[in-house]
């Protein structure tokens, strides 16, 4: 009995070895591999182009005919497969043939559609999440985009855990004043799982920086990112995070208090840690009661009014652009006061995005911030509006004011102004 199946090494049998073994056949099988790999059909006819006379020759004895004429060789798998299965050399056919050839063949579309459903069931929850939280959709834009994820987890397997993560993080922001590193133990189970270069933080910063109103880019700045998580609540830690503020008459029972007093009654502005404005009794310690508390964007009004005013200042507070979680800290506590707040900053979209962001945190009235206001501005000058325009909520006309005349008017070139309204009201009183 002749032995057809007979396994060599290498596996496949001799008939088949002899058949589609050789090396001028090798570009045939490698065909019919990469058609069972993608899931296709061996059937049809594959075609060799600029073929060598040996490789029509390999073809030719397979088949028992001539190869035709021309510099290509076109051979059918059909009768490929028919041969192989008639004569015993791979009862199964040309695929039977490819496998006992070269191995266990994978099916690359099967296995890209298994790993596509796992990549999208892995980042289901951030669908869930931005189908709750719309304002998050410009993030997972950008999240798909680039591709972060898929570049940070390597497979649906690990992106699993850092989605649930990230997941948890956001459902916690904004936050009313949290540490970053308890945010991260909370949420991840590793007070580091947040600190900068962690693949978590690469996930979570950009969406931070779109619930704070701004691109999910950023600067790259070490200050920028501070900027970003103070603007949700979070803080990296207590003593970091500072407000600067003038005129405050503070009180003399806390050591917070006494800072403020003293501060006050020499006309020199005053740096609170958010350390200071939560530990202890401070509330009652502020001293200025329902009294207006002017807010400016920029320390230059600050130092101005602190030259020019000195102990007779009223209460003013500097939000250093984006505010931290001091500035609101202190904010949220001259509120419980009683303390109505007016508010100034620079005309131009970021400005006008900082002064949105505050106003979903405390109430304010414009303090010469409203189109009226930037319309008389205009003759001082200013430079050119750049940036993406936002709306102004405490003045629908603001914004149409600025895309109109394009000008942006920094808080400096009004000081004049500014510093005549904080005289009359310190001699107010």
């Amino acid at each position: 009995m002749e032995p057809d199946t007979a396994t060599e090494p290498g596996g496949g049998s001799e008939r088949l070895g002899r058949l589609l073994g050789g090396e001028h056949t090798g570009w045939l099988v490698s065909r019919a591999r990469r058609r069972l790999e993608q899931g296709r059909p061996l059937t049809g006819i594959v075609t060799l182009g600029n073929a060598s006379q040996e490789q029509r020759r390999a073809a030719e004895l397979l088949l028992g005919r001539r190869a035709g004429a021309g510099t290509s060789l076109s051979v059918s798998l059909d009768d490929v497969d028919a041969l192989l299965r008639t004569s015993g050399a791979a009862p199964g056919g040309l695929a039977e043939a490819v496998r006992l050839l070269t191995g266990p063949v994978q099916d690359l579309a099967a296995a890209a559609a298994a790993e596509a459903s796992a990549w999208s069931a892995a980042r289901a929850p951030l669908d869930a999440l931005v189908a709750a939280r719309p304002s998050l959709a410009a993030w997972l834009s950008w999240l798909d985009g680039t591709g972060t994820l898929r570049r940070l987890a390597g497979t649906p397997q690990a992106a699993g855990p850092l989605v649930r993560g990230l997941r948890a993080v956001l459902d916690e922001l904004p936050s009313p004043g949290v540490a970053l590193g308890r945010l991260a133990a909370a949420c991840a189970g590793d007070a580091h799982a947040l600190d900068d270069g962690r693949p978590l933080t690469t996930l979570v910063l950009p969406a931070v920086r779109v619930l704070g109103g701004s691109s999910p880019t950023g600067d790259g700045s070490a200050a920028g990112r501070r900027a970003a998580w103070a603007a949700v609540g979070v803080h990296r830690d207590d003593l970091s995070s500072t407000v600067l503020c003038l005129g405050v008459p503070g009180g003399s029972v806390t050591s917070t208090g006494r800072i403020l007093a003293a501060a006050s009654q020499a006309g020199e502005p005053c740096v609170l840690t958010l350390r200071q404005l939560s530990h202890g009794q401070h509330q009652a310690e502020l001293g200025a009661g329902a009294r207006t508390v002017f807010l400016c964007e920029n320390p230059i009004v600050l130092a101005s009014a602190a030259d020019e005013l000195g102990a007779a200042a009223p209460p003013l507070v500097c939000v250093s652009g984006q505010p931290s979680t001091a500035v609101l800290s202190l904010l949220d506590a001259l509120a419980g006061d009683g303390a109505r707040f007016v508010y100034h900053g620079d005309f131009d979209w970021g400005g006008l995005r900082i002064a949105g962001g505050l106003l979903d945190r405390i109430a304010w009235r414009p303090w010469r911030f409203d189109s009226t206001a930037y319309l008389a501005a205009l003759a001082v000058g200013g430079g050119e509006l750049t940036g993406r325009p936002v709306d102004a909520p405490w003045d629908p006309e603001l914004r149409r004011a600025l895309e109109r005349h394009a000008v942006r008017i920094d808080e400096e070139l009004v000081l004049p102004d500014l510093l005549a309204d904080l005289a009359a009201a310190g001699s107010a009183g």
